[in-house]
């Protein structure tokens, strides 16, 4: 009789031994003498092993001897209790099948430390390794995490196109989708390439964000929240920057802007509440191996109450610091854009904790946002974090036809790009607020990780798409 596969998250956690069980699995490590062999295998469903005990009277040498690190094995044995330290149970193999040999010779993974520089040159390996594994199973429970939030919620998931049609005029870090041969290109007497017989007839890119088409969802279906991929072409090359990234935008009909700071603090609570609830084993060998203050702060985070802060307040704040000979490499000023490390000073040194940063000068945030009464600054919000500095970044929209236009009209963009934008100003109107969150500035915060290409897959950078 064919005895089914056990997971071998299930088969660690399981107390009827002497049964006959299977699992399946790359082997992460082999030791032993002439006598037994002690198999370290692992499926990728925790970041446990389960060790297989394997008596050399059973198998033959040339089996064994291809049992290395990297190869892929079924194994069928009898469950025991661990004699040994670090594990409760054990099997005791009867039959291995080796799926795929992996030569040691070849097989750039064998037991021993790894870079993660290195480990990015192999990309199509590293979720192999016990680091990777953590931190993609972690990537799963948060997108879970996130779904789960806003369902509860009543939100409705909102499917934003990835390709927007938009003429995009003077938008640089836009990623150009066509089907034109780019060796044969027509174009006017202005030397302006002429799109008229590509597939969508005219310029078309990557999307940026999904925020715009997600506020003509809020004013139809009250609250809604994307989740999706989304493209920079900006020549990046930080820990914090990727080319492709996964954003969450939701957009809420009649939420001003304290509503949108509340459920923003909410949403990441929830989330950061169910890595620690659901990703015990995976966050444990993180905070071990990665960063030893990991669960300590994500625990802290969950347990305090967010400071609100206008930003004209957390200037001074910055001010004051220099005033006392604290030292910053950009300049601070009433108008500034905040950088990273005066965000994580105000997180980390002044207030220690989260901090959202409210009320910014209006010249340096996007032309969308509501305008506060004193003309200067808008209704606009980021969440700042630890470690990271800026998570979240939200606004109320501006709901007003004609302040709206203005903001358009002064800022010189193209209104053949914004007629469908504008019309639900003028079609009923509402107060609507909303937010976007990067996924993987999330998972750097959530797992400890330093940069941002070691929480996705595949990072897409400049010079860089391999696999």
């Amino acid at each position: 009789m064919e005895i089914r596969r056990t997971k071998i998250v299930d088969a660690i956690k399981l107390t009827t031994y002497d049964e006959t069980i299977n699992v399946k699995g790359w082997v992460r490590t082999k030791r032993g003498n002439k006598n037994v062999s002690f198999i370290a295998l692992n499926d990728g469903s925790t970041i446990n092993n389960i060790q297989i005990v394997a008596d050399a009277s059973k198998f033959s040498d040339d089996l064994m001897k291809d049992v290395t690190t990297g190869a892929c094995l079924s194994v069928v044995g009898k469950l025991v209790k661990s004699m040994g330290a670090g594990q409760a149970v054990e099997i005791q193999a009867d039959s291995i099948e080796i799926y795929g040999k992996a030569d040691p010779n070849e097989y750039p993974l064998q037991k021993k430390g790894h870079s993660f520089e290195y480990l990015r040159e192999i990309a199509h390996l590293r979720p192999r390794t016990n680091t990777f594994g953590a931190v993609f199973r972690i990537r799963h429970n948060m997108a879970m995490a996130i779904h789960s939030f806003f369902h509860q919620k009543g939100f409705f998931y909102f499917h934003t196109p990835i390709i927007t049609a938009s003429d995009c005029e003077g938008a640089g870090q836009m990623f150009q989708v066509t089907t034109k041969n780019l060796y044969d290109l027509k174009k006017d007497e202005n030397g302006s390439i002429i799109y008229d017989d590509d597939f969508f007839g005219k310029m078309a890119s990557l999307t940026v964000s999904g925020q715009l088409e997600g506020e003509l969802g809020a004013t139809a279906l009250g609250n809604i929240y994307t989740f999706g991929p989304t493209f920079r072409a900006e020549n990046s090359n930080t820990p914090r920057h990727l080319a492709e990234f996964w954003m969450i935008e939701p957009e809420m009909a009649f939420y001003d802007i304290k509503d949108n700071m509340d459920i923003a603090e909410e949403f990441i609570k929830y989330c950061v509440k169910w890595a620690l609830d659901n990703c015990a084993d995976d966050l444990k060998f993180l905070n071990d191996m990665i960063d030893k203050s990991l669960i300590e702060r994500l625990k802290s985070v969950i347990e305090c109450e967010f400071v609100r802060l206008p930003y004209t307040e957390g200037i001074k704040i910055l001010e004051d610091a220099i005033a006392k000979g604290h030292k910053f490499e950009f300049p601070v000023f009433w108008g500034c854009d905040l950088a990273s490390e005066h965000e994580r000073f105000l997180v980390e040194q002044h207030f220690k904790r989260p901090v959202i940063l409210t009320d910014y000068p209006k010249e340096i945030k996007a032309f969308y946002m509501k305008q506060n009464e004193d003309g200067k600054t808008v209704r606009a919000m980021d969440v700042l974090f630890p470690t990271i500095g800026e998570i979240i970044g939200g606004s109320e929209r501006e709901e007003n036809y004609d302040k709206l236009l203005k903001r358009i009209q002064e800022l010189n963009i193209p209104m053949k790009d914004m007629w469908w934008y504008l019309d639900t100003r003028k079609f009923g109107s509402c107060p609507h607020s909303g937010f976007g969150l990067g996924f993987e500035r999330l998972l750097l915060f959530v797992t400890g990780m330093q940069n941002i290409r070691d929480v996705i897959p595949f990072p897409r950078t400049p010079k860089t798409a391999e696999f």
